[in-house]
């Protein structure tokens, strides 16, 4: 079905029938389980309705995970509650400093714009994600140091079968600060193209000595000197900063559960956890800026669940508060070394 379609059928998601989510979602269902998936359709539908007119900041909408339960959302995308550590942490400045270069700040980033980004991926039901928000950090900063033309897409797959020693646990999560040091002292991450995702736990066949010129050759495609560079846990001075001056940011967070719901607007929350011990989700910040219709300041942040979910892949998570542990967690590759 094209975007085009689904589009029009989401915006009236007040008023989709069960037939009409079926089709824009492709799904098929035996006659049994379809019962049950109707019923936790027509839950979405009045929890998404009762969100919309409560006047929050952010609009909810029907996506692919409406016919699941919150169990099965959880088990199906999103890693077990992850501690985040740091093996080498940076923050801005001392505070007059600090003071000074965020005031030299652009008010607004969007690296999209700079064609550094690449397109929204789908981690299927695998807990991943940290894995597609390691790779997506490393395509932009190749980007950014080779070009956009040189940037080839990188494996996820070989992430979650190779990382193990790096406290990784594959589907079950990861961080992506683990995931850089993994890829350092691996000697590099092959490209999709010759370890391609397949959304499940398999034995790691990474070939370093492989060419990666070849389909599934499982050899290099970028490396990473430098391995990870953490920043300090709680710092969205640190985040603003080296999210205008580096890059696209990794980060985690914990993903409340609304958060699934999420179509348009700046996400906050009440109910979601604002600490390092339970981050659940690890996606990749990719601007920030002030919107326009509520005041709040927010991160552009890249989600790994389709183009389907949120404002075409993307959502907007407001900033400033720590929100759901979202400055715990951050840090980008070091493709330099240094």
């Amino acid at each position: 079905m094209s975007r085009l379609i689904l589009t029009l059928l989401l915006t009236s998601a007040a008023a989709m029938r069960f037939e009409d989510y079926e089709v824009a979602f492709s799904k098929k269902y035996s006659s049994r389980e379809r019962f049950v998936r109707r019923a936790h359709f027509e839950q979405s539908l009045q929890r998404v309705a009762a969100h919309n007119a409560g006047g929050h900041s952010w609009r909810a909408g029907i996506n692919q995970f409406s016919d699941l339960s919150d169990e099965e959302f959880k088990s199906k995308v999103l890693m077990r509650p992850q501690k985040c550590s740091a093996t080498n942490t940076v923050g801005v400045p001392g505070a007059a400093e600090n003071k000074k270069q965020k005031a030299d700040l652009p008010p607004s980033i969007d690296w999209r714009t700079r064609g550094v980004v690449s397109e929204v991926k789908n981690q299927g039901g695998c807990g991943s994600c940290w894995t597609f928000s390691t790779t997506g950090a490393l395509e932009a900063h190749l980007a950014l140091k080779a070009g956009a033309w040189r940037a080839p897409r990188l494996s996820e797959q070989q992430l979650v079968d190779c990382a193990g020693a790096f406290d990784t646990k594959g589907c079950d999560g990861g961080l992506p600060s683990h995931a850089f040091e993994y890829i350092k002292h691996a000697g590099g991450l092959s490209t999709e193209f010759s370890y391609p995702y397949h959304a499940k736990d398999q034995k790691c066949s990474f070939n370093a000595s492989a060419s990666t010129t070849a389909p599934q050759s499982n050899g290099i495609g970028i490396r990473v000197p430098g391995g990870s560079v953490n920043l300090t846990k709680g710092d969205e001075g640190a985040l603003i900063y080296y999210l205008a001056t580096r890059g696209p940011i990794s980060v985690a967070f914990d993903v409340a559960s609304d958060f699934r719901d999420y179509k348009s607007g700046v996400y906050s929350s009440t109910v979601c956890s604002h600490d390092a011990e339970h981050v659940n989700h690890a996606v990749l910040a990719v601007g920030y800026g002030t919107d326009p219709v509520s005041g709040k300041p927010y991160w552009l942040i890249k989600n790994s669940w389709d183009y389907t979910w949120g404002d075409s892949g993307y959502f907007r998570m407001e900033a400033f508060k720590n929100m759901c542990g979202v400055a715990d967690c951050n840090s980008f590759p070091d493709l330099y070394g240094v």
